[in-house]
């Protein structure tokens, strides 16, 4: 299937391996995991509870959400403003330049049309409707981050360069990406958009890769520093907490924006992910002055409520004295006009959905994809 994406090879796999993230058979996280992040004996979940999507793990109804097109005629005042479209996806207007992280618009994260996780709603408008973007950031190559439908659309109508993490680009030229559009980066290595003000620099994150069986670790993963001139936008893409980011701080920063993951968190893998209390911890040593969180409110990843990684993140926000921005999906905002954080996912609620058919959940124990 194509949607499981193609291998590297060549010159790819040659760069690949001289990276000092490589190791033998693999790419390898470098830091040591710091203690308390992982529970040993906490038992993870199966993909039969996973496909249950009971309890409050989905809301009741649509999210609201705001067409962003009207916004998006007006420059932001700023300079920089952010719209967040959903899970990862991300568009940053950042001094004149468009960028739009991890860009997900298909139904589901996974590999198959008819099962894996499916998103709560739609993206709050069609792919063909979204603005001339001038560059796609690409942070890891799992499902809900690197989408096949998506990028097919993006091959077909636009000729938007890539920045994506190494190894990634054999997936992307799989699918019709022209290897001249594609840039991959290792970690510290940063590269200048041409015809833009912006740099792109890959960073270190705590993850790991693969979308089927015997891919484990065979693309790199990496955080995302997103410059101009003025601004500085750092993007997570999906990690746990490392202390690699007081070197990201002192290299990159300070950042105007921070955007980092909340969602899809358990004590299983409590590494690999940040959750929000974790999120909280890579703000203060990121040096943040505004934390916009994502990798929430879309898929159902996760045994946790839906909305938990919001309210436990806007208490701790609140506690910490963080400046935190939450955005309704659509909802374009600038960091440089902060204000009080609304708890708008409170009108969703929840519902108890219907337990997965026997012959789902028979099929499902065959998927080979990583959840995330």
């Amino acid at each position: 299937m194509m949607s499981f994406g193609e291998r590297a090879r060549g010159e790819r796999l040659e760069r690949m391996r001289a990276s000092p993230r490589w190791a033998g058979d693999g790419f390898r996280n470098v830091q040591p995991i710091l203690p308390g992040l992982r529970d040993l004996s906490a038992p993870r979940p199966t993909l039969r509870e996973f496909l249950r999507n009971d309890g409050r793990r989905v809301p009741r109804g649509p999210l609201p959400a705001v067409d962003p097109r009207e916004a998006w005629r007006r420059a932001p005042q700023s300079g920089l403003r952010a719209t967040w479209l959903g899970h990862s996806t991300v568009l940053i207007e950042i001094d004149g330049d468009r960028v739009l992280t991890d860009p997900v618009w298909g139904a589901r994260a996974s590999p198959f049309r008819l099962i894996g996780p499916k998103r709560f709603q739609p993206v709050p408008l069609r792919l063909r409707e979204m603005p001339a973007v001038d560059v796609v950031v690409i942070s890891h190559d799992h499902y809900d981050h690197l989408d096949y439908p998506t990028i097919r659309a993006l091959a077909h109508d636009s000729n938007i360069p890539f920045v994506v993490s190494l190894g990634v680009g054999a997936h992307l030229e799989a699918w019709g990406i022209a290897p001249q559009r594609i840039t991959e980066l290792d970690w510290w290595e940063s590269h200048r958009v041409p015809g833009t003000g912006l740099t792109i620099s890959a960073a270190p994150s705590q993850h790991f890769s693969g979308r089927g069986f015997q891919d484990r670790n065979a693309t790199l993963w990496s955080s995302l520093v997103i410059r101009s001139d003025r601004h500085t936008v750092f993007f997570s893409g999906d990690t746990g907490l490392t202390m690699e980011y007081e070197s990201i701080r002192a290299r990159f920063g300070p950042f105007d924006l921070v955007m980092l993951e909340i969602g899809a968190f358990n004590a299983a893998w409590g590494d690999m992910h940040l959750g929000p209390r974790n999120a909280i911890k890579a703000y203060e040593l990121l040096g943040g002055r505004a934390l916009l969180p994502v990798h929430w409110g879309t898929f159902c990843l996760a045994m946790h409520d839906w909305d938990e990684p919001a309210e436990t993140l806007l208490a701790l926000s609140q506690a910490r004295n963080a400046p935190l921005i939450m955005p309704r999906l659509g909802e374009a905002t600038e960091p440089a006009q902060l204000e009080p954080p609304t708890p708008w996912w409170r009108e969703a609620g929840a519902v108890r959905a219907p337990a997965a058919a026997p012959e789902t959940v028979r099929i499902a124990k065959t998927l080979p994809w990583p959840l995330d």
